[in-house]
């Protein structure tokens, strides 16, 4: 991701679809890529919790959401939330009916183990671990 948001060939080619799009979307750091190429600029959006800093300093108003939709500007959190993204989307473009008879379609029905999947419901010691764990690479 980081290596995409420096790059300017990638910048310029992001802002050059974006003009063809009637949707851009991005799951996770992805947002930090649209934040770069200036598509967020006081907008609200989401990315992985350990980068919403990030997303903030780029000009985008960070909401701890697994899906945000702003004008034609969709991100989703955390890579788990593409499906929700997709479905979401599906929604908007060809109604609730079709999504879900989608979401039927591919089973999805999540049913996550524990309680810890967003920073905003996770316990502190699984934060700290996580954020230990990812700045150690």
């Amino acid at each position: 991701t980081r290596a995409l948001m420096e790059d300017a060939r990638v910048l310029d080619w992001i802002r050059a679809l974006d003009r063809t799009t009637s949707f851009t979307a991005s799951v996770c750091t992805g947002s930090l890529v649209l934040g770069a190429a200036g598509l967020l600029q006081g907008r609200q959006a989401t990315t992985h919790w350990s980068t919403r800093t990030d997303l903030a300093a780029l000009g985008a108003k960070p909401v701890p959401q697994r899906v945000v939709f702003d004008g034609k500007y969709v991100t989703g959190a955390g890579v788990s939330a593409g499906i929700d993204l997709a479905l979401a989307l599906c929604g908007r473009i060809a109604g609730d009916l079709i999504a879900q008879s989608i979401q039927l379609r591919i089973e999805y029905d999540p049913q996550p183990p524990w309680e810890a999947g967003s920073l905003e419901k996770a316990p502190a010691d699984v934060v700290d671990l996580a954020t230990a764990s990812l700045l150690s690479g």
